[in-house]
């Protein structure tokens, strides 16, 4: 018999491809969560993780078991959220960041709908930062958003990932050309860091567009008026990440998180566990450094 136990330690490690950030999303020590992944390993007698002081890599065997472990835990957590629905009853007020709210979402809220309907859910989208004052002055139970790599102040990493610059298909930019930015307005956490690489690099950029809504931005992008700083597993439809031939500088990481209010609610923590659990179902990330 394979342990969920285990098997929930080692796709935290598998998708954050980290111990630190694993055993920080569970609420557990660093060694309790390598403790889970060897003895996973000792039970198939197969080595599932390529690790060194830098990285943590599937192997071919890890890639098998992570397919296995997210159909394993799924029929477990249907179990439960079958047996617990009826008892979860209430109000969860959620703030996302739009991108997020356009990708795999709907059917994560409609799921919750579905195994929760006795909890109503008040969804608010805006920005990261306008989403975390809502949070700290108590308008919000949680907020799925992203965050620059920080440490444990409460957040709640459920996916690791890292902005690229993206453009229409087909999209030029001339060496000695400014780079036309299309951004959200401040603050935004893809403007800083796409305006804080251009200018360090020393390459000369101008505002193109600014716009608060993703549509806009995206608008403006396949219409050919500029690029912008995206997370790389959320990049638009119609939109495509530009080569390292374009010569723009390298953007750094990003978290996805889930962020908690100050009173922990049960419709809250529900939703958090099923957003949580759609995130194992998604495609590996390039591996990071650890934290």
């Amino acid at each position: 018999m394979l342990d969920p136990v285990l098997l929930r330690s080692f796709t935290a490690v598998a998708r954050l491809r980290s111990f630190t950030a694993a055993a920080r999303a569970l609420g557990l020590g660093q060694s309790t969560v390598s403790q889970h992944v060897r003895k996973l390993e000792a039970v198939v007698d197969r080595p599932l993780l390529d690790r060194d002081t830098h990285t943590v890599v599937l192997t071919a065997d890890g890639e098998a078991m992570r397919a296995f472990a997210a159909t394993i835990l799924d029929a477990g957590d249907r179990a439960l959220a079958h047996f617990r629905a009826s008892r979860v009853h209430g109000r969860v007020r959620f703030g996302v960041s739009e991108d997020l709210v356009l990708a795999s979402l709907p059917a994560v809220l409609a799921e919750f709908r579905h195994r929760h309907p006795d909890v109503d859910v008040e969804l608010t989208v805006g920005l990261a930062a306008q989403l975390e004052r809502g949070l700290g002055d108590g308008e919000l139970d949680l907020v799925y958003a992203k965050r620059p790599p920080g440490p444990d102040d409460g957040r709640s990493v459920v996916r690791r990932d890292r902005f690229v610059w993206v453009a229409a298909p087909g999209f030029r930019l001339r060496p000695d050309d400014p780079v036309p930015l299309l951004a959200y307005p401040p603050p935004s956490l893809s403007r800083t860091e796409a305006v804080g690489a251009l200018e360090t690099a020393g390459r000369a950029w101008r505002m193109a567009c600014t716009s608060g809504s993703l549509s806009g931005l995206r608008a403006a992008a396949l219409a050919g008026l500029g690029v912008l700083a995206h997370a790389g597993t959320l990049v638009p439809d119609g939109l495509e990440p530009l080569p390292p031939r374009a010569g723009l500088p390298e953007l750094g990481p990003v978290d996805v998180v889930l962020l908690r209010g100050r009173r922990a609610s049960e419709p809250a923590e529900a939703l958090a566990r099923s957003i949580a659990d759609a995130e194992v179902d998604r495609s590996p990330t390039p591996p990071l450094p650890r934290r």
